[in-house]
């Protein structure tokens, strides 16, 4: 292998890393949010936990944070308001990051 090769596989090596890593993140942010918004609805325990696996499904749909604060903007109507529920991702982005970057 040339100098280039090792150079393009360290560069591939590294998006893919990045991107399970973003993946990772994104799917904490929404389980933490799913968990916060369980609390608000009177879910603990199992339900709770069977919530916030919804949630994380809802970020499947498609790509960015819109899927999963449309669901939690329907799920909780007039429990909190859209600027509750983004600053809420917010604060279980920077958690997830935190939690996984000490894992």
């Amino acid at each position: 292998m040339t100098t280039f090769d090792d150079r393009e596989k360290a560069f591939e090596n590294k998006f893919i890393h990045d991107e399970e890593l973003k993946f990772k993140v994104e799917a904490r942010r929404s389980k933490l949010v799913g968990l916060w918004a369980a609390g608000i609805l009177g879910r603990t325990g199992e339900k709770a936990a069977a919530y916030a696996r919804e949630v994380v499904a809802a970020d499947i749909s498609e790509q960015g944070p819109e899927d999963v604060f449309r669901k939690l903007s329907t799920d909780l109507g007039g429990l909190a308001d859209a600027a509750t529920i983004r600053a809420q991702m917010g604060v279980a982005m920077d958690e997830a990051k935190r939690q996984l970057m000490n894992e």
